[in-house]
C-alpha cells in the first residue's frame, strides 16, 4: 500500500471528476469558492455515515432517504457557507432542488445525486445563486476539467487549508486507488463533527460491503477526534465506488478484503488527524491513549473526558504539564478508576507510577508539553480495554474567533 499525503485526493481514483465554483452563498461578493460537485460517468455504489445529532440538517435527511442496498449514484453536490439546517420545510425543498438541478445539468435521475451542505445554521439557502453555481460546476465536471483542488476549497468554512490524501494498492488483480478529502475545523466531536468527508475508489463493491467497511473506518478515525466537544447537524462521510479498476472487493476475497479495509481506514485516519491539526486557532495536537480498563468503552469515556476538559486543554495551550487536571478528568468519567493502580506518561516519560508522582521527571514533562505534538498515556492496570482519542489545546484566540459569527 502506497500512501500519498495531500494532492488531488478524490480524482486519484480513476473515473472521478470534481469542480469548485463561486456562487456567492453568503452574499459577500468575495470570490470565495463555495459550491462543488463530485462526478463519475459510471454509476457508483456507496457507503455513508451521518451525524447522530437529533437535530439533523435538511441535506442529511434528504441524502439518507436515498440510500438503499441497491441504490447507485453518479454525483455529490456540496456547498459551504450555509448549512441548510433548522430551515423547516423550505430547507427540505431546497435540498431536493439542489439534487434535482444537479441531476438535470448532468443528465441524471434526481435519486442518483447526494446533497451536502456546511456553514451557518438557521439561514435559508440563496437558491437562485445556488442553482447558477450548480450549472457552472456541472459544466466543469462534464468537460472533465482538473477541479480536484477547487472542490477542496469550495467545501471549506473556518478551515485554514485544504485536507486530502490517497492510497494506491497493488493487488494480485491490479491496482486499486482510494482517495479522500475532508473539511472541518470547529464543532468537532463525534459522532462525527461539523465535518464533510468524501472518499472515492475505483474498486467495485456492493453497498452493504462499503457501508460495513466505512463504518468500521469511521469508528476508528473520525469518531476518535474532538476539538471542542460540539457535535454538528451536518456531519457526513460518503464513500463512492465506481468500479473503474475492474476489480471487485468482497468478504469472500479475504486478503483483498483486508487490504481494502486497511486502505479506507488509512485515508480516514489521515483526514481525521488533519481536522484536529487544523482546529480553530489550535496550536497543539495531542494523542490521548487510555489502556488497562475493564472495557474499551470505559477507556473511550476516560479519553473523551480528558480531551474535552477546558481546564486540561487550557493547560496544554500554556505548556503546563498539569497532570492533576488530567487525572481529575479521568476520574469524573466514573469508570471505577483506582488511583493507586494508575500509571501515566507524557510521551515515554513517566508521570505516575502506581499513583505515585515521579517528580524527578518534571523538567522533561515541561519540555514535552511545550511541543506542537505529544501523547499522553494512562494505564489503569485493571483489564484489557483500551481506546485512543486525538485532540488539541484551547487558546484565547478560539474564544475570540467564535464569540460571533
Amino acid at each position: 500500500m502506497r500512501f500519498f499525503d495531500n494532492g488531488d485526493g478524490l480524482t486519484e481514483a480513476r473515473g472521478f471528476f470534481c469542480s469548485g465554483v463561486h456562487c456567492d452563498v453568503k452574499g459577500k461578493k468575495d470570490g470565495k469558492l463555495d459550491l462543488g460537485i463530485i462526478y463519475s460517468p459510471k454509476p457508483c455504489n456507496v457507503g455513508a455515515v451521518f451525524t447522530t445529532n437529533d437535530v439533523r440538517a435538511a441535506p442529511v435527511l434528504y441524502s439518507q432517504s436515498l440510500l438503499k442496498d441497491e441504490a447507485l449514484f453518479h454525483a455529490v453536490v456540496a456547498n459551504s457557507g450555509n448549512a441548510n439546517a433548522c430551515t423547516g420545510r423550505q430547507g427540505m425543498a431546497d435540498a431536493c432542488t439542489m439534487g434535482k438541478e444537479t441531476a438535470r445539468q448532468l443528465g441524471l435521475s434526481a435519486e442518483q445525486v447526494l446533497v451536502c451542505s456546511t456553514g451557518r445554521i438557521g439561514v435559508h439557502l440563496p437558491m437562485s445563486r445556488i442553482t447558477a453555481g450548480i450549472r457552472d460546476a456541472s459544466e466543469d465536471v462534464v468537460a472533465e476539467l482538473d477541479g480536484a483542488t477547487a472542490f477542496q476549497r469550495a467545501i471549506l468554512t473556518s478551515d485554514t487549508r485544504t485536507k486530502s490524501c490517497s492510497v494506491r494498492m497493488d493487488t494480485k488483480y491490479g491496482e486499486i486507488s482510494v482517495g479522500g478529502v475532508v473539511k472541518g475545523a470547529g464543532m468537532i466531536q463525534p459522532n462525527m463533527a461539523t465535518m464533510l468527508a468524501f472518499l472515492t475508489t475505483d474498486a467495485s463493491a456492493s453497498n452493504p460491503y462499503l457501508q460495513k467497511v466505512l463504518q468500521r473506518a469511521v469508528d476508528r478515525s473520525f469518531n476518535r477526534i474532538t476539538i471542542d466537544g460540539d457535535m454538528s447537524t451536518n456531519d457526513s462521510v460518503i464513500l463512492l465506488a465506481n468500479g473503474n479498476s475492474g476489480i471487485e472487493v468482497s468478504p469472500q476475497e479475504k486478503t483483498l478484503d483486508a487490504e481494502f479495509a486497511e486502505a479506507v481506514e488509512a485515508v480516514c485516519r489521515s483526514l481525521a488527524k488533519k481536522c484536529v491539526t487544523d482546529g480553530e486557532k489550535v496550536t497543539k495536537f495531542i494523542c490521548v491513549s487510555v489502556k488497562g480498563t475493564l472495557s474499551d468503552s470505559a477507556a473511550e469515556s476516560i479519553a473523551r473526558s480528558i480531551s474535552n476538559s477546558l481546564l486540561v486543554k487550557s493547560s496544554w495551550y500554556g505548556s503546563d504539564p498539569n497532570w492533576g487536571r488530567i487525572v481529575d478528568a479521568a476520574g469524573y468519567a466514573k469508570t471505577g478508576l483506582k488511583f493507586e493502580l494508575l500509571d501515566m506518561r507524557y510521551d515515554d516519560v513517566e508521570v505516575l507510577q502506581k499513583g505515585e508522582p515521579i517528580e524527578s521527571n518534571k523538567a522533561q514533562w515541561k519540555e514535552i508539553v511545550a511541543r506542537p505534538s505529544f501523547s499522553i498515556t494512562l494505564d489503569l492496570n485493571m483489564g484489557a480495554g483500551g481506546a485512543e482519542v486525538w485532540t488539541n489545546d484551547l487558546s484565547e484566540e478560539y474564544v475570540a474567533f467564535n464569540k460571533s459569527e
